[in-house]
């Protein structure tokens, strides 16, 4: 009877957040002179609906940084200089299947994504989320993006992994693995259900770590979502430059370390980091193949 009590109170305190307006007079501490970037910021809401109003702005950055940290790859697909540092250089992906990813993404992102970002304010809300001015200092930011990384790997790699066995693969994840050599935007080109689930370690990491350690800005969510698509879109890149991040930085995954995943159809689970297929073994086959791709690039 409690937990029905509690459930119910629960709902309704989120379901009033959800309907929640923006007043800036109730965001600015009395006595303190917000800059202008936190007046614009509080201006978006003021007299708005909190949900929707932060759901378009999430919506709108993750459209831009998406597509746009696409576009350098995608002007790399039509230079010839650039073909050398393709990671599987003798598959190619047509129009046809081009267009049709774009299309199936356009569609996710409206109706599976957009519904996400609606309902995470009054989520934020609910777990105590700081949507006031002052902004929080960058050194914060940058810190809490940095865990904010750590813990959606590590969900990443136990949900991921799941989604190859059975049933879950065979009705969900293939629909992923329809791209053997990825390009940028397939990213996000998955089964509604796959992009939900995974999605709770970009969303729902921030909201546990908000509750159960420091309190999180709604700011700092906006800016772990850009930084979060640059790394996947970046991870599906099929590109391996000499400037890509695990030349310089060895526990980063990026693009070889999936790409291995899209063509081999196994192992290297984890999305941001090598740690956790490297703890588990299941980066050994990887490990083989990274060594004779490289004994091959030496002989050429």
């Amino acid at each position: 009877m409690a937990n029905t009590t509690a459930a119910s109170t629960l709902l309704d305190q989120f379901l009033a957040e959800l309907k929640a307006t923006g007043s800036m007079a109730q965001s600015v501490p009395a006595g303190y002179t917000p800059t202008w970037a936190e007046r614009t910021w509080l201006s978006l809401f003021e007299g708005r609906s909190e949900a929707l109003t932060f759901g378009l702005i999430a919506f709108i950055v993750h459209e831009t940084v998406y597509y746009g940290r696409y576009i350098p790859y995608w002007i790399c697909d039509y230079i010839p200089a650039m073909q050398k540092y393709k990671l599987q250089p003798d598959r190619h992906i047509t129009d046809e299947q081009w267009w049709k990813c774009l299309k199936s993404l356009l569609i996710s992102q409206v109706f599976v994504q957009l519904p996400m970002m609606m309902l995470f304010m009054p989520a934020a809300r609910l777990v105590g989320f700081d949507c006031n001015a002052p902004f929080p200092a960058w050194p914060k930011v940058l810190f809490q993006i940095c865990i904010f990384f750590v813990i959606e790997d590590f969900y990443h790699y136990w949900a991921h992994r799941s989604f190859h066995y059975g049933i879950l693969y065979k009705r969900i994840h293939k629909v992923h693995h329809e791209y053997t050599a990825p390009f940028g935007i397939v990213a996000e080109y998955a089964h509604p259900l796959e992009t939900a689930i995974l999605g709770q370690g970009t969303i729902a990491g921030p909201l546990f770590f908000n509750y159960f350690v420091e309190q999180v800005h709604i700011t700092t969510m906006l800016m772990w979502i850009a930084a979060r698509l640059c790394q996947t879109v970046e991870a599906h890149c099929g590109y391996d430059f000499p400037w890509s991040i695990p030349n310089w930085l060895p526990f980063w995954a990026g693009a070889s370390h999936h790409d291995y995943h899209h063509a081999a159809f196994v192992d290297n689970f984890a999305s941001t980091f090598r740690w956790w297929d490297r703890v588990f073994g299941t980066d050994r086959r990887y490990q083989a193949h990274e060594a004779r791709r490289h004994a091959k690039s030496k002989v050429e």
